[in-house]
């Protein structure tokens, strides 16, 4: 059996769905889920049931332990955290722009607490 079925198997377990009901909501052919366990899928289907059991296709693959690399929404970082790089266009900005960003930042959430919501204009 391949890693892939079985991480779909423990996954829908988990869930406590069928592999005949994450098939179905794939959209996925009769049965196509089962044939995973001697072949590889395409990407494409990977990913349609990798979206059904909200996983990466990463984590399918065996690629990582990791269920959802992607959970942006539980992720936050107070920009005032000094321990944070920050980095733009994977370059890091230096210290005279960070403190400017930071005065900007800073600006902002002033303004937002008067209660000023139209645009801001520099």
């Amino acid at each position: 059996m391949t890693m892939v079925f079985e991480r779909i198997k423990q996954v829908a377990e988990l869930r406590k769905l069928s592999i005949d009901s994450i098939n179905d909501k794939a959209g996925l052919s009769n049965k196509a889920i089962y044939g995973w366990k001697k072949s590889t899928p395409k990407a494409d289907n990977l990913q349609k049931v990798a979206d059904v059991l909200d996983v990466s296709t990463d984590y399918l693959l065996g690629r990582t332990n990791q269920m959802n690399s992607y959970d942006s929404q539980s992720k936050k970082t107070d920009i005032l955290d000094d321990s944070v790089i920050l980095a733009f266009d994977g370059m890091e900005i230096p210290e005279e722009d960070k403190e400017k960003l930071l005065d900007y930042a800073r600006f902002v959430m002033e303004q937002r607490k008067e209660g000023k919501k139209g645009r801001l204009h520099l």
